[in-house]
């Protein structure tokens, strides 16, 4: 089942998304589950929250799996929606 992750960064948490990026990254690639993922941007072109698309058994793995990201581990977000989602289009 697919399951939709947007996260928002603690505000001037830039500098920890950056530490902890190649971790991150690492952990959606050996996590298998990883469908698409991208950053948000904000006016200025920084990162400042992730949109991720990840397939999973059912919503407890979806917060799992959220709640194992080395970002989440971090402290960088504010904000973390896990939401069930269907593709149509794509």
């Amino acid at each position: 089942m697919r399951f939709a992750i947007m996260t928002k960064d603690k505000p001037g948490a830039l500098q920890i998304r950056l530490d902890t990026r190649d971790k991150h990254l690492g952990y959606l690639k050996d996590t298998g589950v990883v469908e698409m993922a991208g950053p948000f941007l904000d006016a200025d072109g920084q990162m400042c929250g992730s949109l991720l698309v990840i397939d999973v058994a059912d919503a407890a793995a979806a917060q799992a799996w959220a709640d194992n990201d080395p970002y989440a581990k971090a402290g960088l977000f504010a904000e973390v929606r896990v939401q069930a989602w269907k593709k149509v289009i794509g």
